[in-house]
This record gives C-alpha cells, sequence and structure tokens, in this order.
C-alpha cells in the first residue's frame, strides 16, 4: 500500500504547483488520475517516483518512509514510473533495456511475449537502438513494457494512451485488467481516456493541485460523464 500524505510542491516558494494531497493507494488496485491539464497529475506522479521533491509531506510504502529516497531508491523500493515522453538511451538495445528492467536475462519467448503484449513486433525492434531513431509511438510502447517486467510494488503510467495506435492500446487495457487482476501491484494511470476510467477502480479528480472528486469508479464515473450537465458541487442535475 502505498500512502501520500499532506504533499505540497512549490519548488519556487511562490506557487502550490501540489497543495496538501492526501491519498492512499491500496494493494492492487486500478487508480486513475484525471483532471484538467495543468491540474498537477503528473507534478505527483513525479514526486511518486521521487523526480520530483515534495515541500512538505510524506511517502509511505508498506509502512516504509521513503520520501527521501532518490528515483534509484525508490526504483529499488518497488516504484515504477513510465514518462509521459519516454527518456532515450543512445547505445543500449530493446533487448538489453527489457533485461535490465527484468533484472535477468529473459528468454526469446519471454521477450516476444512483452513485446507483442503493448503492440510491437518483436522481430522488427528487439535489436535496434533505444535511441532517436524511435519513433514516439515506439519508444512509448517499449518503455511500457520495460515498466511491466519491473514486478513493481506501484506502477505509476503518465498518459500511456499518448502516440501508440487503437490496437496497442487495446492491448495495453487487456495488459492493465490483467495486471490488477493478479492484485501483486498498484497501478496508478495519468489518463482522460473514457476507456481507461471505465476499468478504474478508484477514480481522482486533481484540478488546482488539490484532490477533487474522488472514489470508486461507479461513484465518479457517471458524473465525469455527464459533467456538461451538473451543477457547480459536481452532483449531477440531469433528468
Amino acid at each position: 500500500m502505498l500512502e501520500i500524505k499532506n504533499i505540497t510542491f512549490d519548488p519556487e516558494g511562490t506557487r502550490k504547483i501540489l497543495d496538501d494531497i492526501s491519498l492512499t493507494i491500496p494493494d492492487g488496485k486500478l487508480i486513475v488520475l484525471t483532471g484538467p491539464n495543468g491540474g498537477g497529475k503528473t507534478s505527483l506522479a513525479k514526486v511518486i517516483a521521487g523526480i520530483n521533491v515534495p515541500t512538505e509531506g510524506q511517502l509511505i510504502l508498506d509502512g516504509r518512509d521513503i520520501t527521501d529516497l532518490d528515483p534509484t531508491e525508490r526504483a529499488k523500493a518497488g516504484i515504477a514510473f513510465a514518462f509521459q515522453q519516454p527518456v532515450r538511451f543512445k547505445g543500449i538495445s530493446v533487448r538489453k533495456l527489457l533485461n535490465l528492467s527484468a533484472g535477468r536475462n529473459l528468454t526469446d519467448a519471454e521477450l516476444d511475449e512483452v513485446l507483442r503484449n503493448v503492440g510491437v513486433q518483436p522481430e522488427q525492434y528487439i535489436d535496434r537502438q533505444v535511441d532517436t531513431k524511435l519513433s514516439g509511438g515506439e519508444i512509448k510502447r517499449i518503455e511500457i513494457a520495460s515498466v511491466l517486467l519491473r514486478k513493481a510494488r506501484v506502477a505509476v503510467f503518465d498518459e500511456p494512451e499518448a502516440g501508440i495506435d487503437l490496437w496497442s492500446f487495446n492491448n495495453l487495457i487487456r495488459v492493465f485488467e490483467e495486471i490488477r487482476d493478479r492484485r501483486d501491484c498498484s497501478l496508478i494511470v495519468i489518463s482522460h481516456q473514457e476507456r481507461i476510467l471505465s476499468i478504474a477502480d478508484e477514480i481522482v479528480m486533481i484540478q488546482g493541485g488539490k484532490v477533487g472528486l474522488s472514489g470508486n469508479r461507479s461513484t465518479i464515473f457517471p458524473r465525469l460523464i455527464c459533467k456538461n450537465d451538473c451543477d457547480d458541487r459536481g452532483s449531477c442535475i440531469r433528468g
């Protein structure tokens, strides 16, 4: 379980990008963070990953305070993070990246399975370099595959649908559902995509650096869908 306790992020000391955010991410659940652009979703994801250092608050993973751990130490503790704009690695092949992510040399069958799950043809990519010659969509899918191999306690995906085609997206939805059903990893997915929202266990709206609407999917999802017919309190007023 990941506990996010009273997190504030104000790097310049002038404007709180995150303002006293508290959330509990239960074991084996799929949590979707949604909300307007600039609301603080990616900033919160980077705090979880250790990229952003919170001004105030704590992060507790399975009873351990990880607030002061750097990104490498967070990864060792069980936090995995997929960037919205993935990092490229000159001189590292797809095969080597995936082996490093898994912590061992994967068999060809294992490599084949994880790449096909994210819509990548293994024979075309396995020995290519993870560099600028790959398109944005290609590098995105390979990064998602690397995160899936880490066997993390908490995996964070920042808009995983960005830059991938419909077929790959449908495969990704299936993979998210399979991970959730295994109940051995909590998933935090930042997304506006209705299909991803529809498979969430819980939905959290981040707006203006604060938590707005939050709760289980059956309660929150209909309110998001009917948002154009809602009053200022977020309560649906459609007939």
